[in-house]
């Protein structure tokens, strides 16, 4: 159970106090209408820090190399598993070859030698079990997620040993899986956030392979099933991996239990490092174009920080403020005061490179010019301006509160604990996280928002009808425009 001194409410901070939602702006029927929140600045918070002292697992080192961290929750008869396999992530892909990692990851329920696809399916729902395997594009790691009741969990994990160290890649299974892929994939491209995301990936990350969102319908063709026995072979290996146990489940029996898995080979295989990033320099402006399109949708960041940099706390609180939530400054502004949009937001992805600082906006096409100007108004306003205390503390609490109600989930104090073993973190990182956030001050966070939102820097990307924004975003400098497969629109005079 997990140890308090003392206890502060568990709810979230109100922002800026505001005696009432403005109304909706007047002159046009299109008008987005706003909300009725009355906002009181009476949020009920103790002025005591959060302290607590987070169980801390039991770790085990078995022969073939496999890390198991163990969290005993006898509160619920239930068990999550989780397993994270560093290199096996759609990070470390060949460039000729993407989609590779994310394929292996799911065909790993797609038959094992002793059962097919649907008896698979049909033995978790047997036992009540889920298990989902995946590897995704922009990520270092494949994760292997199970969970079940502990009454039956022999039997449910060693199913999932089966599914992760015996599959057998049916070629007819992968087929089908292929022609789903690349359907999904030309349903992204009609989206608009996909479209967003991918475009502002490239402009941040430039050559990086983080720069990539989505594989080539080509790439996926080309990918066979020895290319995924391979690729199995190679990266999904026990010494790189660790193996998460939160629940009803005693770390005493779970060497034995282990040790009844089929065997899991270790190998002699590493774990390579990934290349760093860095932000990409000058301002730079990027329409991608969708015709007759009647929203447009706006990115606005750059690389900020890692997960390890000792400015990341600070980074958390900077984004808090500025858009993590509808207490906001972007939500406030663009969403309550000027009705442009049904919300603004921002956020932060720090991994052990360097990741981005975002704001994004998504809004009707005839207020882009305005939602653009808002927004970077509200990102110099965090590097101009020290952030009044009550706003300060406000979001500070906030964060800790969020903190504290996920404290009541074993399996977020699972990924904690993982999160610390894999990042090389202090062993009471997490202890400390709540003071660590209501030690900063205002002058922390106009350094870092000094330090890492750079308009002169700031890589711009909207999706919308090029035709109608354009104008209005060369305002800002310079565009560029491509078309939805992400190629150069050659300009015209």
């Amino acid at each position: 159970m997990i140890r308090t001194t003392h206890c502060i409410a568990i709810c979230a901070a109100a922002a800026t106090a505001l005696a009432q939602a403005p109304q909706a702006a007047q002159g046009s029927d299109k008008a987005i209408p706003l909300s009725k929140v009355e906002r009181k600045n009476k949020a009920p918070v103790s002025s005591d820090i959060l302290r607590v002292k987070l169980p801390k697992p039991v770790e085990l080192k078995l022969g073939d190399g496999l890390t198991v961290m163990v969290l005993e929750d006898h509160r619920l008869p239930n068990v999550t598993v989780r397993l994270s396999i560093q290199g096996a992530g759609g990070l470390y892909e060949p460039a000729d070859s993407r989609g590779l990692a994310g394929l292996t990851a799911q065909m790993l329920r797609e038959g094992i030698a002793a059962r097919s696809s649907k008896q698979i399916a049909e033995e978790l729902d047997r036992l009540g079990a889920s298990l989902s395997v995946t590897a995704p594009l922009g990520s270092a790691n494949a994760v292997m997620t199970v969970s079940g009741l502990s009454d039956n969990m022999p039997q449910w994990l060693a199913l999932a040993a089966d599914v992760l160290i015996r599959p057998s890649f049916p070629e007819s299974e992968l087929n089908k899986l292929k022609q789903r892929e690349k359907a999904q994939l030309m349903q992204a491209r009609s989206s608009p956030g996909f479209l967003a995301r991918e475009q502002f990936n490239k402009a941040v990350y430039g050559e990086h392979p983080a720069a990539v969102t989505s594989p080539a319908p080509e790439s996926l063709d080309a990918i066979t099933r020895e290319m995924l026995v391979k690729w199995h072979q190679e990266h999904y290996v026990p010494q790189n991996a660790i193996l998460g146990i939160a629940g009803d489940v005693r770390a005493a029996d779970l060497q034995a239990l282990l040790a009844s898995m089929p065997p899991w080979e270790q190998t002699s295989a590493k774990v390579a490092a990934l290349p760093s990033t860095k932000p990409a320099n000058g301002k730079r402006i990027y329409i991608v174009d969708r015709p007759g399109s009647v929203q447009t949708n706006l990115y606005a960041g750059n690389i900020a920080v890692s997960r390890t940099d000792p400015d990341y706390v600070a980074m958390v609180l900077m984004n808090r403020i500025v858009g993590a939530g509808s207490a906001s400054r972007l939500f406030l502004n663009l969403r309550e005061n000027k009705g442009y949009t049904y919300g603004a937001y921002s956020s932060l992805s720090a991994l052990k490179f360097a990741g981005p600082w975002v704001a994004f906006v998504d809004m009707r096409t005839d207020v882009t010019e305005g939602a653009a100007t808002e927004l970077m108004k509200e990102l110099n306003r965090i590097r101009d301006e020290q952030v009044p205390e009550s706003e300060l503390e406000d979001a500070k609490r906030s964060i800790v509160a969020s903190f504290a109600l996920s404290l009541e989930q074993p399996s977020q104090l699972l990924d904690y604990a993982i999160t610390q073993k894999e990042y090389g973190l202090p062993a009471d990182y997490w202890d400390t996280y709540p003071t660590k956030v209501m030690q900063l001050t205002a002058e922390q966070v106009q350094r870092v928002a000094r330090k890492y939102v750079d308009p002169a820097n700031i890589q711009v990307v909207a999706v919308g009808d090029a035709s109608k924004i354009k104008a209005a975003l060369e305002k800002m400098g310079p565009v560029e425009v491509f078309d939805a497969l992400g190629k150069p629109v050659p300009k015209t005079e």
